[in-house]
């Protein structure tokens, strides 16, 4: 099998900080596992050279446009890409629509959980997601005072973020108007779409699922605990932990498995963002990542098998039936780098 696999910022030449450090060690971690397979990857020609024993194709100009004309020659894509303005779903239906095989979600699983709001509908009356609700920018001045009037004592801390963000970009806590105004200010400088989505905000413990999926049935790799910072009123992702154990785990790994399992076409690495909550004795489930994740950096050194290989085998529809791991993985962002401390 002749096997693509690109990472979205080193393939363009896109030099921001919040894709480059994860988006990096996920492409490096990915092509390590794929080694023993005929297997290439994109990169630009302003991009830093990848030391791996993967066949490198330089880049020049539009990424879709060397897709259109080239991916054909491959059996297998592997796309590894920002859900944001849709560059994910736009990515994953051009390889569909060459008659290429994806090593990933479908391009409708895709553009499904890109919209956090869509996905909120979705799950809603079956699963314990957090209550999200979308404020189109040309209603903001009504929502003001129905989140913030000062004649109400129970104005409550919410979580103002793009429906189509990632990796915590643009995701601000607010407690009062003008914090909400500026929140939603800088969320319109990010998203193509007209509004914004705001959800309660749970106090409790920021975790991820890794899951293998075949589009059917999944298993649940690992419980991952994510570094959450809270900066003022701006929420950043440092990084996390892998695994993490908590007397809920079970239940958090079983309610992953079933939402990932009531959507169709979500397929091979994915993974589910949580909250424990331990007051409530329950979790509530923020977001679905039907993509590769960065917590698949730090997993693939502690897993019993090659997790790379795996997500081929689970596209073929064999899923494995046994997972241990053995150790523990603490992985952080460093500039423009993701570093990895191996604890036990």
């Amino acid at each position: 099998m002749k096997i693509l696999v690109f990472e979205f910022a080193t393939a363009t030449g896109v030099d921001d900080p919040s894709y480059i450090a994860e988006g990096r060690a996920m492409l490096c971690g990915i092509l390590e596992d794929l080694k023993n397979f005929k297997t290439y990857h994109l990169i630009s020609k302003d991009s830093q050279i990848i030391n791996i024993q993967s066949i490198p194709i330089i880049v020049e100009g539009n990424l879709g446009e060397w897709l259109k004309r080239n991916i054909q020659d491959y059996d297998a894509c592997l796309p590894i890409a920002p859900e944001e303005n849709n560059i994910l779903h736009d990515l994953t239906l051009l390889i569909e629509e060459q008659g290429v095989i994806v090593l990933g979600s479908s391009s409708n699983a895709v553009k499904l959980t890109t919209n956090k709001f869509e996905t909120y509908n979705v799950l809603k009356d079956r699963f314990p997601i957090i209550k999200t609700e979308k404020i189109y920018f040309q209603d903001l001045d009504q929502k003001y005072n129905e989140y913030y009037n000062p004649n109400k004592d129970n104005n409550l801390s919410m979580v103002v973020k793009p429906a189509d963000g990632v990796s915590c970009l643009g995701v601000m806590v607010v407690n009062s108007l003008n914090e909400f105004m500026a929140a939603q200010n800088r969320i319109q400088m990010l998203t193509q779409l007209p509004y914004s989505i705001v959800q309660d905000y749970i106090h409790g413990i920021s975790v991820s699922v890794s899951l293998l999926s075949n589009g059917n049935k999944a298993v649940p790799l690992s419980l991952n605990l994510q570094n959450i910072i809270l900066d003022s009123c701006d929420i950043k992702y440092g990084g996390g932990k892998v695994p993490f154990k908590h007397r809920l785990s079970e239940l958090a790994l079983e309610t992953a498995k079933n939402v990932i399992e009531s959507i169709g076409g979500i397929r091979g690495y994915v993974g589910v963002d949580m909250i424990i909550d331990d007051d409530k004795n329950m979790v509530h489930i923020v977001e679905i990542n039907s993509r590769l994740t960065t917590a698949y950096v730090a997993l693939r050194k502690i897993i019993n098998f090659n997790l790379g290989e795996a997500i081929l085998k689970t596209l073929q529809g064999d899923l494995p039936d046994n997972v241990t791991l053995n150790g523990t993985i603490n992985f952080y962002k460093e500039g423009k780098t993701l570093r990895i401390s191996v604890l036990k």
